[in-house]
């Protein structure tokens, strides 16, 4: 059975649905900036390594900040489709079709109203919403996010890699929320227990080797033999033991 939602149920039912959800999300929405309950919710699901997370925008640039954020979630696959106009959020269990963006200022000043479909209850439904959220999806362009992170105004804009680690390390008492990883050498979110990219992540999680030989540290960015067991070279492990968690 289809439920109306106003503006407070849309968002308690978004939360929902991110924070439920066991292996698929769709989020689409022609404009983005995320508010933070939101974004912990997909970091959360991000971190199970199993939900394929797409999110599809079209009616501006995204921020540096959400670009940012959104490059260093490994299960998220971002796209821009130029003439969306539609609002739609589900999973493989429920959908909600709604007037609200996920857009934190229409979260919390506006008057939005929605509709709500799951698929236990309402299987057609939910299948004609699926299927043109996944059209939607495929006409649009997916992007790879490269812009790079301005910690703050006093901040100098990165120039390489190795200089933004560095950076870092010294101005935050030796600890860095920029890593590589540890098999094609990219800049993602510094975390030795996930060491990889999303690319290489999704090559790596077919065989699930963790002792698979890699080429970089997944600290300083360096050359050396490195695995998913052990993601950094000797120096930085010494360095680095105590400030994070290591698989071994």
């Amino acid at each position: 059975m289809v439920e109306f939602l106003n503006t407070e149920g849309t968002s308690y039912k978004l939360n929902q649905l991110i924070k439920n959800a066991d292996h698929e999300i769709v989020l689409i929405s022609p404009f983005l900036k995320i508010n933070q309950k939101i974004k912990n919710l997909i970091e959360n699901q991000d971190r199970k390594r199993t939900t394929d997370i797409k999110i599809i925008y079209g009616k501006n640039e995204l921020q540096p900040d959400e670009n940012n954020w959104i490059k260093q979630l490994v299960s998220v696959r971002l796209a821009f489709c130029k003439d969306l106009h539609a609002k739609c959020y589900l999973s493989e269990k429920e959908a909600i079709i709604t007037s609200m963006n996920l857009y934190e200022y229409s979260q919390v000043n506006n008057y939005e109203m929605g509709i709500y479909a799951s698929k236990e209850n309402d299987p057609s439904l939910y299948h004609e919403i699926y299927i043109e959220a996944m059209d939607i999806f495929k006409m649009s362009d997916e992007l790879k996010i490269t812009i790079e992170k301005v910690e703050s105004k006093e901040d100098k804009k990165v120039e390489t890699k190795q200089k933004h680690v560095s950076a870092k390390m010294n101005g935050n008492k030796n600890k860095t929320e920029t890593g590589f990883c540890v098999r094609c050498q990219d800049q993602i979110k510094l975390d030795p227990m996930y060491p990889y990219c999303k690319k290489c992540f999704t090559s790596w999680n077919k065989y699930k080797n963790e002792e698979y030989k890699e080429k970089y540290c997944h600290i300083c960015g360096k050359t050396t033999e490195s695995s998913k067991m052990k993601p950094t070279c000797y120096n930085c492990y010494k360095k680095h033991k105590k400030d994070f968690n290591f698989p071994m």
